[in-house]
């Protein structure tokens, strides 16, 4: 394994009911890498995403994480949810549901107050931090998960879908400003989406699963680099001849009877 390797998936396979909704899969996720994860309803992408983040412990294989075996969750790995609205607590403000992060870590206060107005300023909410979820646009609230996941100050984030839920100028939004963090603060990503575009757009890598598995059909069908050069616009980007090459490739793999 590099040195510059942050996850190790390694021939990672998952049941659930009895069934094999994941073959073995390997991978490897480099430091400051955004390797997004796509393919059709049912071929395990959250799955996977849970057994990488320790939430959910593999059938066989082993996931290593800094070359240490991932044995359940850690303070190291913050996960973003597509259901927003169930993450944050209602009763409590901005502020008080990015706090929750630091306060199971123990934080000192001034360190919390800290990190805190430093999320909230890195994306955008620092003028509604007294604010209550119900209060907020779906767009916000999505914002106030990820800056509670950035106070916790992971080495990787994970993220399940977490635009889906959105509309498509606020998911163009927060896609930005997503891949402006991911740069600025030169984070890790592992992120689960249906939307082949966006895998394109916000990733280095896209790794692409087909259900199914089985005998001379393996969970992991596609493994497709992003030549792109970064910063990314909606406009430009989507233009370029290389991001057409790659949504025609992977719009050909959906399309070739991955069911």
């Amino acid at each position: 394994m590099a040195h510059n390797t942050v996850l190790n998936i390694n021939q990672v396979a998952i049941n659930l009911g009895g069934h094999e909704v994941l073959s073995p899969t390997s991978f490897d996720v480099a430091r400051g890498e955004f390797v997004c994860i796509v393919g059709p309803s049912g071929c395990g992408k959250t799955t996977l995403l849970r057994a990488a983040s320790g939430l959910l412990a593999p059938a066989s294989g082993q996931v290593l994480r800094q070359g240490l075996p991932v044995t359940g969750p850690s303070r190291d790995v913050a996960f973003v949810f597509q259901d927003y609205g169930r993450a944050l607590l209602p009763w409590r403000t901005v502020a008080g549901n990015i706090a929750l992060a630091l306060e199971a870590a123990n934080v000192t206060d001034q360190e919390r107050g800290t990190r805190i107005a430093d999320v909230l300023k890195k994306v955008g909410l620092t003028q509604h931090a007294q604010k209550f979820p119900a209060q907020l646009s779906g767009g916000m609230q999505q914002r106030v998960q990820i800056a509670r996941c950035l106070a916790q100050q992971p080495q990787v984030l994970m993220m399940d879908e977490p635009f889906g839920a959105l509309d498509a100028l606020t998911r163009q939004n927060l896609q930005d400003e997503l891949a402006r963090l991911v740069l600025n603060d030169g984070l890790t990503v592992l992120f689960v989406t249906h939307d082949l575009e966006e895998a394109i757009y916000l990733g280095d890598r896209v790794v692409a699963l087909q259900s199914n598995p089985g005998p001379g059909r393996p969970s992991l069908a596609r493994m497709l680099d992003v030549n792109i050069p970064r910063p990314r616009t909606q406009l430009a980007t989507k233009e370029h001849p290389e991001f057409f090459r790659l949504r025609r490739e992977l719009f050909g793999f959906m399309e070739q009877g991955h069911d």
